[in-house]
């Protein structure tokens, strides 16, 4: 394999990127960029890496979550926290129900950048080019707007910096502490699913209250008064991956600063895309998205440019086949990889295989779909002999109306209600923490062997 540089990835092709008129100020801002203090840190990275070594042998589970694509407009303190304690919550009924420990990444701080599947869309009689997130361009519907605009980038590393400090204080400042496990409720959240999570959240406190009976203090125990919580995004915008990419002084490793985790999307992923060449240098934990269309034998080569050693914990393979065709695709790279012996975390995108045209011309998801790929997943999995050890989400913490069904019930009337979206529909709190609960019957399950 040829060596590895910031550069080799140019040589390469490199899908869904945005074309910049003024290649000055393009150079001029990736300069500024990679001036900038990183956003994550060596450490950080190399304690994620352990905990889904962790996943990948069967003893914890992923959740990874959050925003499709994170907007300039909607960016607020509130939304950040709300997302925060529903991760909260979730983690909460997903290790009391399953009895296993959560590993959390959340899609924030940097996923801003989205490949589309047209360059252009029509507008009235005009023709203009497609909105690709808000790092590249605006959403608002004119040429002027659509037009990439590099300066973008240094205003999504500033919202990224400030939402990794406000993650940070929730995690560590005393807002995650399980002493706190019943004030994480959203208001908004359907009456029977907040009496479901209260009634868990006393089964805690009574656990917790035995403990201190026994001299064990929540705040002298760091994973009950704290919460580890990583960031992730797609690596797609590869100016703005390669302006973060440093050298560990203590490791020499290279590290993508930008986030924890870094994934590679189902259109970006094949064996002489840009993407795979950046990302087979860095250290990081990288994510795969794999869909109908992969062919077994590509996959197996890419997890070996990417993870030569096969180092546990530094591959996440990402499934998102969609219901109808989860059962025809997946045990066929499960039983590949199996043969090649990689060490893989398995998860599960329910979202990106399910998404359909309401009646009344909304993109969005069936709640009901979102399950029934769940089920299968778990059910492949047993039947190969494998461990799901993931799911991956587009949610939010907000009270939208994205996504149809779930015990709120969201119709196809209540669509456009509180559509917030910027690009694919999300599942709200409600929905979320209802897949919640039924996600640790079924691990629970899983891991009983039933």
């Amino acid at each position: 394999m040829n060596t590895w540089s910031l550069e080799t990835w140019k040589h390469k092709k490199a899908l869904h990127q945005p074309v910049y008129n003024d290649l000055d100020e393009l150079m001029k801002v990736e300069e500024q960029l990679k001036s900038f203090p990183p956003l994550v840190f060596a450490g950080e990275v190399e304690t994620l890496k352990s905990r889904l070594s962790k996943v990948s042998e069967g003893s914890a589970f992923l959740l990874q979550g959050g925003d499709c694509a994170e907007s300039f407009a909607e960016f607020s303190a509130s939304n950040i926290r709300d997302t925060f304690k529903v991760f909260l919550q979730m983690t909460v009924i997903l290790m009391y129900g399953a009895a296993c420990p959560v590993v959390k990444i959340g899609r924030i701080a940097g996923q801003f950048a989205k490949p589309r599947s047209a360059e252009y869309e029509q507008v009235g009689d005009i023709k203009i080019p497609s909105y690709k997130g808000d790092i590249i361009n605006s959403i608002t519907a004119d040429i002027d707007s659509r037009e990439p605009d590099p300066e973008r980038m240094i205003k999504a590393y500033y919202q990224s910096a400030v939402t990794m400090n406000l993650l940070r204080a929730f995690s560590t400042g005393g807002m995650a502490s399980l002493e706190k496990v019943s004030k994480w409720n959203l208001d908004f959240v359907e009456q029977n699913l907040q009496n479901r999570y209260q009634d868990l959240a006393s089964h805690v406190q009574e656990a917790l209250n035995f403990m201190k009976t026994c001299g064990i203090e929540s705040e002298n125990t760091p994973s009950m008064a704290e919460a580890e919580f990583f960031v992730s995004h797609e690596a797609l915008l590869l100016n703005y991956e390669e302006a973060f990419i440093r050298q560990d002084s203590f490791s020499n490793k290279f590290l993508d600063c930008s986030a924890h985790m870094l994934w590679i999307g189902d259109r970006t992923r094949f064996l002489d895309s840009a993407h795979v060449e950046l990302l087979r240098g860095i250290s990081n934990p990288i994510g795969i998205k794999v869909g109908p269309t992969t062919s077994t034998d590509e996959l197996n080569k890419i997890i070996d440019i990417l993870n030569p050693d096969n180092e546990a914990g530094k591959i996440v393979l990402i499934s998102r086949m969609g219901k109808d065709k989860v059962g025809d695709f997946l045990p066929k790279i499960i039983q590949s990889i199996k043969n090649h012996d990689k060490k893989i975390v398995w998860s599960c995108d329910p979202m990106h295989g399910n998404t359909v045209k309401s009646n009344n011309g909304y993109k969005t998801r069936l709640f009901a779909d979102i399950c029934s790929e769940l089920a299968q997943f778990f059910e492949i999995h047993q039947s190969e002999g494998t461990y799901p050890g993931g799911v991956h989400f587009e949610m939010t913490g907000q009270d939208v109306t994205e996504c149809l069904g779930g015990t709120q019930g969201v119709k196809e009337s209540n669509l456009s209600e509180r559509y917030h979206t910027h690009c694919d529909p999300r599942m709200n709190a409600d929905q979320a923490l209802e897949v919640a609960f039924w996600l640790a019957d079924h691990i629970k399950q899983h891991r009983l062997g039933k």
